[in-house]
């Protein structure tokens, strides 16, 4: 039966390929280790390091069904998304792919094979097109899958594929189905209407390097194929856009229940249904691969997509949250094919529904402040950058939603202007950086040394003394031809120690990489004379070193412990591992509890008490890969990278130092966590002998506190508690004395009263009780208005003004000339306002501007 549901091609798709010998390979996530590109863009970007022959692949073909999102930098349809039939910012890819193993004619056959027959397209509707250079394609779409030569055309530029301007590059061949004459006319791909010929499978044939000088064949020629699975289906399933498809049918069918919107109500309603759609596929996958909506790069994209939704269902008057329920559809329509989303379903629900409630609070507010704007506009007048830079530095507005709501209401926002205020923006912060990493090295003068000599051989992993050569000195320090000093990187702080020569000592007191590969000992001072080309001793602190490594270890239990405890989602965002203490940065969107600490603590001490040695190792990224080995979005791996497994439970790529076995970590104790950024946590902990240290000095506090309230440290608590309720009892038995006192004082002020008014200053009280003596006066018979003044024992004047529910005379207004003349102010309510100040040396003068205020005279 051929397959028409999304679902079933994808399983038709990779078992067609898994059958000739490909690996069936799962999708990789969106978040690539390619930092050239934001997300997984294509199918082949996950496989990018095998094709430019960096990294071995483990398999010599493979065929996986890839998601991607295209929706920042230079891949971005965000703009397009819902006002067309083909623009999507997630989309899904099918590939099959080949590392050096088969080349064009079986690439050829096997698409052509599983179009026609796999997914049943009438051959007499299909058209190819290959580079005009490649003739050997051509003859293997005429003589090996039979195409006839009038449907095979020849194009230039189109139909050739380059990674960029040096490295692989090839001739590609695409797929075309012809839609038929009412979509345009005919003539082929190359000449006929694009609406009528529609690609949806290329071929890539990776077959030359690209070099400066020409390009030359590639040893091992590799195929990359891509085909959409949305745009397969609008053909196989006979509609005009991948928002009728299936899967988004559904989708869009579930964004009209939520909002309460029938599609076809409204062409502008219609394109906030099918936003809502898509975007709720992207926002899906995306949270579930760890990205989180933040002020920046990958999380930037997210939350501007998010808000993007969220402000069309608040401008259809939708007043409920809709992006839970969206997320509950995408994971009933999709988790089966994608296990992680329904995972992590919960989890990504949780992040959704937090973010749209909180924007929704600025919404209103920024949305008030936009329209008005654009109000006062005159015909033809931009909305102003710095109104722009205003929504979006202090309302949380992306300046595209900014520039899309103008553009709905036929308004254009002045970009320039709002850039230039970014830039400043962006200046200052740069300005910052360079005054805090300011540098006098001359990095040119050090690479020449690594031209010359070669890298820092660093041997700190199993000695900490050696002797080196010194290769030169610097106005910033030491550099060796080898060391045992481990130059920071990866959150791990450089090394401190000395290097000897016979004629001098220097204290280093910090190592960095100056350039890559060269490491620099920094030095506070040297003692005699040290010269280039001498032979050194070089050693580090090992006390220091020992710490730190305890440490750095402890954080990679700490890392399998969160995501133990917290969730898959929890991602390494950030480390500093020092001699003293660790701290740790990781995605999560609430703060943690006391009890979720308490466990995060017991997995890893409970690793530890186990004792297994660890084991520190080199090897490929491959098999690294292979192992399950952990590796961090933003960090560079090579070919070769350092692998640390920490026991049973943790594997990670890491080029620091670290233990031997777990036990010599001693026990781990978090002693801080809260937040630094939108869904980014941030943990302190210390490990070794610190933890024992911190229960002394505790346990001392204890013994103290225990002391002072008179009972033994194991009731301390109890004791503690018999004070607290002794001194709630005291306070009781002085707020009833206050209150009789207050109430014979009240009734000597009342007596004082001029026309029902009542002003005096008053001593020995705080602002409480003169706020309580005020109201007391207030309600003596007789007495409409009471004014007082003091200068409480904390410092600074207070006034309170008190006024019966049937006098005239306002509150606030009695008392706002007179707050001004203390130094302050106060509230304004128009029966009991209450201002305080700075200056009590002006009450008297304070209290006659009330007596005026209230006509009562001197």
């Amino acid at each position: 039966m051929t397959p028409k549901r999304a679902q079933e091609i994808r399983n038709a798709f990779t078992s067609f390929f898994g059958e000739r010998g490909h690996a069936v390979l799962p999708s990789a996530s969106l978040i690539p280790r390619d930092p050239t590109v934001l997300f997984t863009v294509a199918g082949m970007v996950p496989f990018k390091p095998y094709f430019l022959g960096e990294e071995a692949s483990p398999h010599p073909r493979a065929v996986t069904v890839q998601k991607c999102v295209r929706a920042g930098g230079k891949h971005n349809d965000l703009d397009e998304i819902g006002r067309t039939r083909r623009h999507l910012t997630f989309f899904e890819m099918l590939g099959n792919f080949s590392f050096g193993d088969y080349f064009k004619t079986e690439a050829i056959d096997w698409a052509w094979e599983f179009v026609t027959e796999g997914l049943g397209f009438d051959p007499d509707r299909l058209w190819i097109t290959v580079h005009l250079s490649d003739d050997e394609a051509a003859e293997i779409w005429r003589d090996v899958a039979g195409v006839s030569p009038d449907r095979i055309q020849r194009m230039d530029e189109d139909n050739y594929w380059r990674m960029a301007d040096t490295g692989p590059c090839g001739p590609c061949s695409e797929i075309f189905f012809d839609k038929g004459p009412e979509f345009g006319p005919d003539g082929g791909p190359a000449h006929g209407g694009d609406e009528r010929f529609l690609e949806f499978w290329n071929l890539v044939f990776m077959q030359f390097d690209q070099r400066p000088d020409g390009q030359v064949p590639l040893p091992k020629p590799s195929i990359d194929t891509g085909a959409g699975l949305e745009r397969i289906l609008t053909l196989i399933q006979g509609v005009e856009s991948v928002f009728d498809i299936d899967e988004m049918a559904e989708l869009v069918g579930e964004a009209s229940a939520v909002t309460g919107v029938k599609l076809g109500a409204a062409e502008h309603s219609d394109v906030t249904l099918r936003i809502l759609a898509e975007h709720a596929r992207t926002m899906t996958f995306l949270i579930s691969d760890g990205v989180f909506p933040s002020n920046e790069d990958r999380g930037y994209v997210l939350r501007r997509i998010m808000r993007r939704a969220i402000r069309r269902a608040y401008m259809l008057g939708v007043t409920e949250v809709v992006t839970p329920k969206l997320v509950d559809k995408v994971v009933d329509i999709m988790g089966p094919d994608y296990p992680d989303i329904a995972a992590n379903h919960s989890f990504v629900r949780d992040v959704v529904a937090r973010e749209e409630e909180g924007f929704r609070t600025t919404l209103a507010q920024g949305s008030q402040i936009l329209d008005d704007a654009i109000d006062r506009l005159g015909e033809d007048e931009a909305l102003p950058g710095d109104l722009a830079f205003l929504l979006h530095d202090t309302y949380g507005f992306p300046v595209e939603v900014t520039e899309e709501t103008a553009r709905e209401r036929g308004v254009a926002v002045d970009r320039a202007a709002f850039d230039q205020h970014m830039e400043g923006q962006r200046s200052r912060a740069r300005e910052d950086f360079d005054a805090r990493h300011a540098t006098a090295a001359d990095v040119s003068s050090y690479a020449a040394l690594v031209a010359e000599h070669g890298p820092t051989e660093f041997i700190g992993r199993d000695f900490d003394t050696t002797e080196a050569v010194v290769l030169a000195l610097t106005d910033d320090g030491i550099v060796l031809d080898r060391t045992p000093f481990y130059a920071e990187a990866g959150g791990q702080v450089g090394d401190t120690g000395t290097i000897t020569s016979p004629t001098g000592r220097a204290e280093v007191s910090d190592t960095t990489y100056v350039v890559p590969d060269l490491h620099l000992h920094h030095v506070t001072a040297i003692d005699g004379q040290i010269t280039v080309g001498q032979t050194v001793i070089a050693a580090i602190d090992a006390d220091r070193r020992a710490a730190i490594r305890r440490n750095h270890t402890a954080t990679h239990l700490l890392h399998w412990a969160l995501k133990e405890t917290l969730g898959d989602h929890v991602k390494q965002q950030g480390s500093l591992v020092a001699d003293d203490r660790l701290r740790f940065d990781f995605t999560h969107f609430e703060a943690l509890t006391h009890e979720q600490i308490a466990e995060i603590e017991r997995l890893a001490n409970a690793d530890i008490l186990d004792n297994p040695a660890t084991r520190n190792y080199e090897t490929s990224m491959a098999e690294a890969t292979e192992a399950g080995a952990i590796a961090f979005f933003g960090d560079k791996y090579g070919d070769r990278v350092r692998v640390l497994e920490a026991g049973p439970h943790s594997i990670e790529l890491c080029g620091g130092t670290h233990v031997r076995a777990l036990g010599d970590i001693g026990p781990v104790k978090i002693i801080s966590e809260g937040s630094i950024g939108a869904n980014i946590r941030r943990i302190e902990a210390v490990s070794g002998t610190r933890p024992v240290e911190m229960l002394t000095e505790r346990e001392e506090v204890l013994a103290q506190a225990a002391e002072r309230l008179g009972v033994p440290v194991e009731q301390l608590l109890a004791g503690a508690d018999k004070r607290m309720a002794e001194i709630k009892s005291l306070r009781a038995d002085l707020a009833e004395l206050r209150k009789a006192a207050s109430s014979d004082q009240s009734g000597d002020l009342a007596q004082e009263a001029v026309d029902g008014v009542v002003v005096a200053a008053v001593d020995g009280l705080d602002r409480g009780q003169l706020r309580d003596l005020a109201i007391a006066t207030r309600d003596r018979p007789g007495v409409n208005a009471v004014i007082l003044g003091a200068a409480p024992e904390g410092g600074g004047a207070a006034l309170v003004a008190a006024v019966a529910a049937d006098c005239n005379l306002n509150a606030g207004e009695l008392i706002a000339e007179a707050a001004a003349t203390i130094g302050g102010g106060g509230g304004r309510d128009a029966k009991l306002a209450i201002a305080g100040g700075r200056d009590p040396s002006r009450l008297a003068e304070a209290l006659d501007q009330v007596r005026a205020a209230a006509g009562i005279g001197g």
